[in-house]
């Protein structure tokens, strides 16, 4: 099959190369020249494990290309993926200017029966948009169709690859079919391709990604608690989590979610509900209560240090909002960064991905350093913000000769309270007692 994809973001450059690597003939588009001189290199502008890989492969292949030139991708093609970017606007709605923008352009190339994807994560009714747009450009015939994503920075290859499900929403038995013939690959083992209505699909995805980040917002109240009634946050996981209604998935206490999909979604559907005088009060709750969420390791540092945090040095390991990608969009190391500066701390920051977007984000406001041992030379205290795996099993003999206190403020619980202890260090963990 013949397929374009417009936009080369974290889910375009996916979505793109794993439909070349299962055989179908890719275009991607984007305006940026720069990215697409660096994506005809064969090299990702994003990190993501496995896909440079299969993106060299497709490139050499000839399966999958790089261009600007909208018009030709449009009538080269028989389905066209818009995977562009819908940001947070001011008033907390999701930004659909790129997406309408590309629809009226897609209207005026058209040059024969098209299938528009929508895969962009967009409000219920912007499929409904794109088709009232289209139509006043073209007269030849179309159909669009909504197929949110469900792909998770730092596992996303795998996640297209081998999916959960397919979902898919839309009108036309020939679209459905079409897109059922697409995803065929992808769903050998049984998972399941669940066709719907539009408007369903459409608000599938931010009812799932505001579920899970009330799930992670709700484990991080009972962690707080769990402080004040001298508990165990990761005892009360496990209890928790093998009830089968349950599941352990998101249970885990930190300093909150950030990323590009939970904050901004939680926002949009609550922009959405309230257009239609449908306040959900759980999600209100929920966003408040991961706001404050990201201060909680700041406020512990106050209460350690009993008085102004002025001239501490601090060494921050873990800046991406997860570990597997260097995405710092809603990153709560940014939150507690931009706190800590602010009352006169040095940071002294490494991440194993994310410095080229820390540098750009931070500034130089902070330090930074090659690895993780060398930020800490000197440094009060360690703050842990992202759990990358090559944090868990450090050198702890190591960091407290090159520290000049040996307190750790975990704000993922990667490490044993009690072999903390034993190792002579001041821990700080989220929910781990008092």
């Amino acid at each position: 099959m013949k397929i374009s994809v417009i936009g080369t973001g974290y889910v375009g450059l996916v979505v793109g190369t794993c439909f070349a690597e299962s055989g179908n003939d890719v275009i991607c588009v984007d305006v940026d020249e720069q990215k697409l001189r660096t994506l005809k290199r064969g090299e990702s502008p994003i990190f993501e494990p496995g896909l440079t890989d299969l993106l060299k492969k497709n490139i050499e292949e000839k399966r999958l290309v790089f261009t600007s030139d909208l018009e030709v991708a449009v009538k080269k093609c028989d389905v066209i993926f818009l995977a562009l970017p819908t940001p947070q606007a001011e008033d907390g709605s999701a930004d659909l200017q790129h997406v309408l923008e590309v629809a009226k352009k897609i209207g005026k190339f058209m040059n024969g029966y098209k299938v528009i994807v929508n895969k962009s994560t967009v409000p219920v009714g912007t499929g409904d948009r794109v088709r009232e747009i289209v139509s006043k450009e073209t007269k030849q015939p179309f159909d669009v169709i909504s197929n949110p994503e469900f792909l998770k920075e730092g596992a996303a290859v795998n996640d297209f690859m081998k999916p959960d499900r397919v979902v898919i929403g839309g009108d036309s038995p020939k679209a459905l079919a079409i897109m059922a013939d697409l995803y065929a690959p992808f769903v050998r083992t049984g998972n399941p391709l669940i066709q719907m209505d539009m408007h369903s699909s459409e608000l599938t995805k931010y009812a799932a990604n505001a579920f899970l980040a009330t799930k992670v917002t709700f484990m991080n109240e009972v962690a707080n608690l769990c402080e004040q009634v001298g508990a165990d946050v990761d005892m009360v996981r496990k209890g928790m989590g093998t009830d089968p209604r349950i599941g352990m998935q998101f249970l885990f206490a930190g300093v909150g979610y950030g990323g590009s999909c939970f904050p901004k979604d939680v926002s949009a559907l609550l922009n959405t509900s309230r257009s239609y005088e449908c306040e959900l009060h759980i999600l209100n709750s929920v966003e408040d209560a991961n706001r404050r969420q990201k201060m909680v390791l700041v406020n512990k540092m106050r209460k350690h240090y009993g008085t102004s945090l002025k001239g501490k040095s601090v060494a921050v390991w873990g800046l991406a909002f997860k570990p597997n990608t260097d995405d710092m969009r809603e990153a709560p190391a940014l939150t507690i960064i931009d706190a800590l500066v602010h009352e006169g701390v040095m940071i002294r920051a490494y991440d194993p991905e994310a410095m080229e977007e820390a540098k750009r984000r931070l500034g130089k406001s902070v330090k930074y350093y090659d690895n993780n041992y060398d930020a800490l030379k000197g440094a009060d205290a360690l703050v842990v913000v992202t759990e990358w795996n090559e944090f868990r099993r450090p050198d702890f003999d190591r960091i407290k000769l090159l520290m000049k206190e040996p307190v750790i403020f975990d704000g993922r619980n990667v490490y044993d309270p009690k072999i903390m202890k034993e190792k002579g260090f001041v821990y700080y963990g989220i929910g781990r007692g008092r």
